[in-house]
Order: C-alpha cells, then sequence, then structure tokens
C-alpha cells in the first residue's frame, strides 16, 4: 500500500474513526489488527518474515527477563554467603549466557535479514542457487533493526520484558514506520502503544496537515524531478549534467524521504502515538558529521548505539589501541579503534542499503569524511580562534552549509549510476566536457521535464526552504494551529497544489517511496 495514495488515505480515515469509537482498553487491538491489515497488502511471504522476526524477539525477550529475575534473586537470596569477588564471578557468568542468548536471536533475524535482501533469487556458477527470484518483503530492514535493538536494550536493561505477546507484536509491526522507519526503540514508542488514547483535535489537525506537507513534498517535487534523473542516468550524459544530476537528485531523496517520513509521522500523530523525528534541517548542516546527527536520525543512532559504540569497545579494539600505540605513537594509537569502528559501521551502513557495490563505496566515502574531518578539526579550531568574527558570521556559515550540500550530493550519486567505475567516469567528465551553455542552450529542456514542471519545483524548492526556516523554534503547524483562519486556508491550498502540480496532474503516476518501496 502506498502511503502517497488515497487508498492509503481512506485505510488511515477507517482505521481512525474505529480507533476512537472503540472501548479504550481495546485500542491496542485495532492497531495491531489494522497493522496485520496494512501488512496484508504485501502479500503472504512478507507476512511469514514479519511473523518470524515478532517470534524470535518474543522468545528471546522472554528468556532474557528471566534470566534477568533469576539473577536478582539469586543475588538477594545469596547476599550473606557469598564473598563480593564470588559475586562478580557468578554475575559474569551469568552475563555470558545471556549474551549467548540475545546473540542468538540476532542472528537469526539478521539471516533472515540477508537471505531476503540478499541472497534469494542469488545463483552460484555451478548453478547452485538459493531461489528462483528475487523476494520481495516490505519493511524487512526496519522490523529486523526495530526487534534487534529492542533484544539488545532488554539484554542491557535498559527496556521492560513485554509479556503479553500481542502487545509485543503491535511494538514490532506498528504499521506507520514498517515501510520506511523511524526504526523506533521500546522507549520511544512501547509504553506509548499500551496505553488509551483520547481524540485531540489539535494532534489530529496538526498530524493531517502534516500528511499533506508530506504529500506535497513527496508528490509536486520529488516526483516531477525524478524524470530527468532517469534521463540522466540512462543516456549516461556527463559535463555539466553530472552536476545537474547531483543536485536533482538530492532534491528528489531529500523531497521523497522527509515527505514519507511526514506521512508517517502525522498519520501515528492522529492516532495519539508520537514517533521519534528523523530528519532536521539536515541541509543546514556545516559538517558531515553534523549532517549525519540531522538525516535520517534513527537510522544514524542505530548504527552507533548498536555496531560502533560495542565495537569500539571491545577487547579486540583494546588489543589493537595496546599495539598502535606501540607501533605508532599514543597519539594514532588511542584514535586507532575509532577509525576501525567508524569505517566498519559505514561500510555496515551502506550493506545496509543495498549489496552493491555502489553502495559500499558510498559508506566508506562517508565514513572516510568523517575521519578526515575529525582529524582536521585542531586546524579549525585554530582558525576559529584566530578569526571569531569571520567564522560566526553569515557567509561563513552559509559557506559552511552549501560546502556540506555539495559533498554529499557529490557522494550520493552513487545511488544513482549502480556503477562505481561509471561514477567516477561521470565525475571526472566534469574537468573535459564542461560546457555550462548545454543549459541555456535548451539541454535542460530535454531532460523529460518541461518548463512549467521546473517552475512549480523551483516554487516548491522555495517553499520548504521557507518552512523549514519558519520551523526552526516549534514546528509551523503549531503556530497555524493557533491561527485556525489562516491555518485552514494554507490546508486548503496546499491540498489544491497537490491535486493540480501533484501526481494526480500533469500526466504524473505517484512512485513509491526510494526508501519505502516493498524491497526494503
Amino acid at each position: 500500500m502506498n502511503f502517497a495514495s488515497f487508498e492509503f488515505l481512506a485505510f488511515l480515515a477507517i482505521l481512525t474513526l474505529v480507533y476512537f469509537v472503540v472501548p479504550k482498553k481495546v485500542q491496542w487491538i485495532v492497531l495491531l489488527l489494522g497493522s496485520v491489515v496494512f501488512y496484508a497488502f504485501a502479500g503472504p511471504v512478507s507476512f511469514v518474515f514479519l511473523l518470524f522476526a515478532i517470534v524470535i524477539s518474543y522468545v528471546t525477550v522472554q528468556i532474557l527477563g528471566k534470566r534477568h529475575a533469576s539473577l536478582k534473586k539469586y543475588l538477594e537470596d545469596t547476599k550473606e554467603t557469598l564473598t563480593k569477588d564470588e559475586r562478580k564471578a557468578y554475575r559474569a557468568k551469568h552475563k555470558n549466557g545471556s549474551l549467548l542468548v540475545v546473540c542468538l536471536g540476532i542472528l537469526l533475524l539478521t539471516v533472515s535479514l540477508i537471505y531476503v535482501k540478499y541472497l534469494s533469487g542469488f545463483s552460484f556458477k555451478n548453478g547452485i542457487s538459493f531461489g528462483s527470484t528475487l523476494l520481495e518483503v516490505m519493511g524487512i530492514s526496519y522490523y529486523t533493526f526495530i526487534s534487534i535493538g529492542y533484544m539488545i536494550d532488554v539484554y542491557r536493561e535498559k527496556a521492560a520484558v513485554e509479556r503479553n505477546f500481542f502487545r509485543h507484536a503491535l511494538f514490532v509491526s506498528f504499521f506507520p514506520q514498517l515501510a520506511m522507519g523511524p526504526i523506533s526503540r521500546y522507549a520511544d514508542t512501547g509504553e506509548q502503544l499500551k496505553v488509551s488514547h483520547s481524540f485531540d483535535a489539535k494532534e489530529a489537525w496538526c498530524g493531517l496537515l502534516r500528511i499533506l506537507w508530506g504529500f506535497f513534498k513527496k508528490l509536486v517535487v520529488a516526483d516531477a524531478i525524478a524524470p530527468a534523473i532517469g534521463y540522466i542516468v540512462s543516456e549516461k550524459l556527463g559535463g555539466i549534467y553530472f552536476i545537474l544530476l547531483c543536485l536533482f537528485y538530492s532534491v528528489r531523496i531529500y523531497g521523497d524521504f522527509t515527505g514519507g517520513i511526514d506521512i508517517v509521522i502525522g498519520s501515528a500523530q492522529i492516532l495519539g502515538i508520537k514517533l521519534p523525528e528523523n530528519f532536521n534541517r539536515p541541509f543546514s548542516s556545516k559538517s558531515t558529521a553534523e549532517y549525519w546527527n540531522r538525516w535520517h536520525m534513527t537510522m544514524g543512532n542505530w548504527f552507533t548505539n548498536y555496531i560502533f559504540y560495542p565495537l569500539s569497545l571491545t577487547k579486540t579494539m583494546q588489543k589493537l589501541s595496546k599495539w598502535g600505540r606501540a607501533k605508532l605513537g599514543v597519539g594514532i594509537g588511542k584514535r586507532l579503534p575509532v577509525y576501525t569502528a567508524t569505517i566498519i559501521t559505514w561500510l555496515a551502513t551502506g550493506l545496509w542499503h543495498g549489496f552493491a557495490w555502489n553502495f559500499v563505496v558510498w559508506g566508506l566515502l562517508n565514513g572516510l569524511v568523517i575521519l578526515v574531518s575529525q582529524e582536521l578539526n585542531p586546524l579549525y579550531e585554530k582558525f576559529r580562534a584566530r578569526f571569531p568574527k569571520l567564522w560566526h558570521s553569515a557567509p561563513y556559515q552559509s559557506f559552511m552549509a552549501i560546502r556540506t550540500f555539495l559533498l554529499m550530493s557529490l557522494i550520493r550519486v552513487f545511488d544513482c549510476y549502480c556503477d562505481v567505475p561509471l561514477t567516477f567516469n561521470r565525475f571526472f567528465s566534469v574537468f573535459y566536457t564542461f560546457n555550462i551553455a548545454d543549459i541555456w542552450n535548451g539541454g535542460i529542456m530535454n531532460l523529460n521535464v518541461t518548463g512549467t514542471q521546473y517552475i512549480v519545483i523551483a516554487v516548491g524548492i522555495v517553499v520548504m526552504t521557507v518552512v523549514s526556516r519558519l520551523s526552526i523554534k516549534k514546528p509551523l503547524r503549531e503556530t497555524l494551529w493557533e491561527k485556525p483562519m489562516l491555518g485552514n486556508a494554507l490546508m486548503a491550498l496546499l491540498c489544491i497544489a497537490i491535486l493540480v502540480f501533484g501526481s494526480y496532474g500533469l500526466g504524473f503516476d505517484a512512485s513509491a517511496f526510494i526508501y519505502g518501496g516493498t524491497f526494503n
């Protein structure tokens, strides 16, 4: 079920009506049934994999919960008979057993994810194959990460154990976040899904406005620029067109992904559920590290909490640090575990997006740029101390934001060609076939996008920029709620813009979200 469709809006409207009509004590059951119905549109194969993730994560956390309880009881019962060292040794042994349990659960879910995303349909040259066709399983990356995160949090005793299987199933399968995130933790949504909610006019109005805003970004801007991107890639155009590709694709993925997340969070908000934010004005970032703290934030937090930190604190990393201090000097040796953990984390992030060399290079480039920036940080600090007024000036701050935007746009273009050598080839073509006159000589009008559409896209970008600036301190929709006449007028105007200029006008068909297709 495509979020950017009347079908989804009808589903959400019916679910909302039923949700607030039924007795409050069964509201969570309505959400669970609604999630099952939503996921049923993806087909039986998708449902089987979702059920597998639910069962494995449920069984794992139940075992962990019982082990935590038994450890606590044993230590309480023997506090007068065991020495401090004996208690410490028993606790360590018990922790190793719990670690084995959670690792087994992670392994099972990871194997399921790898099979669906990378091995189904894969064939060796000798004829051995894992399947005949590549499986399409909606949202498997997201609910797998949600499940793994919950199991680890329970192991760390940072999340409560949900004893009710069906409530656990709702947490893993809550329908708005299945297709494209955000990647929630139990602390974010678990308790919210258990309690009842009364209809709140403000939350419903703000949620609906956010959904419409998501439709606008997706259908009026992102889908409109997509034909030009497709033409440049298919024709393997270089020179000035490569630069246009970098810029156009950044606009498209921002409008597409943030638009989808707006629909997701807005849908949950109508139901009284607050999902974690996934974006925070990423194009205003002054560095790559800051950018990744603002873009797809829940994914970044997941990889940081469950891969980077555990990896950087392992005994292997401690030995690596010790070796580095002895062989390479104290400074480098001290940072070597961070370097290694960063590169491995970004490699994993790239592979999460897809099992292909372009995603590997994309991930490694992000990690490399972040590490280089960290190494150059002392120079930045000296410059900042020497020229404080220049550093804090609006022109220089704008320069850093534009520099970061262009750098991230360049790295992101590996998504487009899906061919590393071709991407580098097109990049270097900028230096020997660059001709800006191609734009003014009508070349830009031959990219399957009309002049009218370019104007609509440009206006859409300006509108998105203005809304972003007006929402720095407080979401604009909350300000508009306090001014009902203006708010309702702008909501109506937004609807008209979507119907006239979006996928329901100008001959477009709403395409699947980049991050929200069936195969995730």
